[in-house]
């Protein structure tokens, strides 16, 4: 029996591939630091957890395709807190964020169109393009300058007749880039100019960590009105990513009745998580948000610091999210990844090691980010020292390190 094309070409995770390596060394007894996945620990909101003990229905029943109108009400009271012009006509919500990029994808591009984006990238929208059959058409960022975009003239050269829509995410999974609102401008007139939509993956807006730096929404930009797509989830801003909640906000109401249809066809979002996340979405920024990004602040400059100090890493402070990626003197970051889980704490006779995830899987193109890693700092200080000293000194040893 034959599988589908669709199902050969989707890719196993690179965040999740080396699993098996690191369950074999816990099961010797090894401690693993996990910055391979941003899985944060930040205990998720008490009053978002304490909505779902006190829910005083009596049948978990089908709820709205679109979501329940409660939850798209809270919504749209928080973009408008944040200066944008949405109502909750405008929101769609979805099964997490994943949904919402796979619903945005198939809406906006037929299969063999193509979608422009900027390596590294999020890993999945690599699985979600093989879902929906559309090609991701990479434009490749560097270390360099802090992964930040090329010139207008090198992204309207990959634009073809098959493009459909320009899809970023800031700030940037994998590599912690805020874009500028210069940047954003850029991406939004070139839509414009080439009859595009531009989908911006906002899903760490609050996560941001230093002065004179801003988040800026695609729905900034009034000119892009009809061709603007939100993409949003709670699972980082509120440390909820079991539930599984995230949403799409656009004006466009073609797009919006396309997720309808979509959203029809497996019939609603969780329901508790909605009245978890609509209990989240009230609790104010000084009590949940604001401290939590006071403490990610503070773990991402204990892993630059310690990065800045090994000899032949290549990185950049970055400006958001909660991940880096850091180049590394190794021949083959796969390989070093998968070393670190199963070699190297026997060759130096400890019980603990560290898990990253190699950065190839967050490119499109053949052999790039080769030996790159993208480090999640989701653990707190003390252990994310600890993670770094173990890399150092697996660099030192580590055979494929170059001199």
């Amino acid at each position: 029996m034959r599988i589908s094309e669709r199902a050969q070409r989707a890719q196993a995770s690179p965040i999740r591939k080396l699993v098996p390596l690191a369950d074999a060394a816990k099961a010797s007894g090894v401690t693993v630091y996990h910055l391979n996945i941003g899985q944060p620990d930040i205990p998720s909101p008490p009053e978002a957890l304490k909505a779902i003990r006190e829910w005083d229905g009596s049948v978990l029943a089908y709820g709205h395709s679109e979501g329940q109108r409660f939850y798209r009400e809270t919504l749209a009271g928080y973009y408008r807190g944040l200066g944008l012009d949405v109502n909750s006509e405008d929101i769609f919500v979805t099964t997490a964020g994943s949904e919402a990029i796979i619903f945005a994808m198939a809406a906006v591009a037929d299969p063999g169109d193509e979608i422009i984006v900027f390596e590294p990238f999020y890993t999945n929208y690599n699985g979600f393009s093989s879902m929906v059959s559309v090609r991701l058409v990479p434009i490749t960022l560097s270390v360099e300058n802090g992964f930040h975009l090329p010139d207008k003239r090198v992204i309207e050269s990959r634009i073809t007749q098959k493009t459909r829509a320009i899809l970023y995410c800031s700030p940037n999974n994998p590599t912690g880039t805020v874009y500028t609102r210069d940047e954003v401008a850029m991406l939004a007139e070139i839509a414009a100019e080439h009859d595009l939509f531009l989908m911006g993956d906002e899903v760490y807006r609050e996560f941001i960590y230093d002065d004179g730096v801003t988040h800026t929404s695609v729905l900034s930009f009034p000119e892009i009105r009809d061709r603007a797509i939100m993409l949003d989830s709670i699972s980082k801003r509120f440390s909820m990513c079991g539930a599984r909640i995230g949403n799409i906000v656009t004006k466009n109401r073609d797009v919006w009745n396309a997720c309808l249809k979509f959203g029809q066809a497996r019939l609603c979002p969780p329901q508790l998580e909605q009245v978890a996340a609509d209990a989240a979405y009230k609790i104010p920024p000084e009590d949940y948000i604001m401290p939590m990004i006071d403490e990610y602040r503070n773990r991402r400059n204990a892993v630059y610091e310690a990065l800045k100090k090994m000899p032949g890493v290549r990185s950049f402070l970055p400006e958001g999210a909660f991940y880096t990626v850091a180049a590394l003197p190794v021949d083959d970051a796969d390989e070093f990844c998968a070393w670190l889980l199963s070699d190297f704490w026997k060759v130096e006779g400890l019980k603990e090691t560290l898990m990253l995830a190699p950065a190839s899987g967050f490119y499109a193109t053949p052999g790039a980010g080769k030996n790159e890693v993208r480090i999640a700092y989701v653990l707190e200080s003390g252990a994310l020292r600890r993670a770094m000293e173990l890399l150092a000194r697996a660099l030192e040893v580590y055979p494929g390190t170059k001199a």
